[in-house]
């Protein structure tokens, strides 16, 4: 039996949201110099699958196989806490200036409006198909850029990344109802079983350096496990079950932003005159998505309600 979640439902933030939606674009700014950090220090594969299982040790016991809703659970660790971060840690360690990634990871939220139109048969308005384009343009200028032309390969990884991470937002805002921490735990069991095989065939030797990784790369590593993982991805979570998508998007606008800023004052990288006007173009395409009221979808329900239904 379906019962309506009307938190779901609410467009209106108060205090409470508004803080938790800014924590989370602090969060996740400060996971791409996290992750660069300690992927440049240890592997790819190795990080991630040890960022995963840290994940999953520390939200173990909100684990529970929930009855009708184990398979999404499981796709969304998959997706998320899988192939979504071995794409972004790859490209983390192919890339030199990470700016171009955050750019690049704006693509998530038109990849996500493609998929569910695909999925859903949620209606795409004439706005959001402009935004789509603008953001995609954004992203295609970076190969315009003489400075940043090395970085090709790892931006085209990164809009992988972004596609699969659309894909995983979809399937969580159908996991309404079910506690963030247990949602969270499912991410790191899945995460982990999934890179840990390729990690120890493909990065043979690396788990012995692992003592002598630096303390800045131990504190990063912590940092990503605790505050992107369980706090930021947790508190999106959070906010995604209590609010339509088209209400928390676009208060995720500021987290590209923040973390080219912080990536720059970092890594001493620059950021071009190419890379502000790419940057910004994308910006506009996503901040257009965001704020054009949702549509209809096919069956004649709005998206959201994707998000307010649960099994009882």
């Amino acid at each position: 039996m379906a019962t309506v979640d009307h938190k779901a439902d609410s467009a209106h933030f108060g205090p409470v949201g508004l803080s938790v939606a800014i924590l989370v674009d602090i969060m996740f700014a400060l996971n791409v110099v996290a992750m660069k950090v300690v992927v440049t220090a240890t592997s790819p594969l190795l990080s991630v699958a040890l960022r995963m299982g840290a994940v999953f040790l520390f939200c173990a016991p909100a684990f529970r196989l929930v009855p009708g809703r184990n398979r999404a659970l499981a796709l969304y660790g998959f997706l998320n806490g899988g192939l979504f971060l071995l794409l972004m840690n790859l490209a983390l360690f192919m890339a030199t200036n990470v700016g171009t990634l955050a750019i690049a990871g704006q693509l998530s939220v038109p990849f996500s409006l493609l998929l569910g139109a695909l999925i859903f048969g949620e209606r795409l308005s004439s706005r959001k198909i402009v935004g789509i384009v603008l953001a995609f343009a954004g992203v295609a200028i970076l190969v315009f850029d003489p400075h940043i032309l090395g970085e090709i390969p790892a931006v085209l990884i990164m809009a992988a990344a972004a596609f699969t991470w659309g894909g995983a937002t979809l399937i969580q805002r159908r996991l309404g109802g079910i506690p963030v921490m247990t949602i969270q735990a499912w991410n790191g069991l899945m995460g982990a079983a999934v890179l840990a095989p390729f990690a120890l065939i493909f990065e043979p030797g690396t788990l012995a350096k692992l003592p002598q990784a630096s303390g800045e790369a131990i504190g990063w590593f912590a940092f990503s496990v605790l505050g992107s993982t369980v706090i930021g991805q947790g508190a999106l979570a959070w906010l995604l079950q209590r609010h339509p998508i088209s209400t928390v998007m676009p208060l995720m606008l500021a987290s590209p932003v923040m973390a080219t800023l912080f990536a720059s004052l970092y890594f001493h990288t620059p950021i071009t005159p190419v890379m502000a006007f790419g940057g910004l173009l994308a910006l506009a395409g996503v901040s257009l998505i965001a704020l054009t009221k949702e549509g209809v979808r096919g069956d004649g329900s709005k998206p959201s309600e994707v998000n307010q239904t649960r099994s009882s």
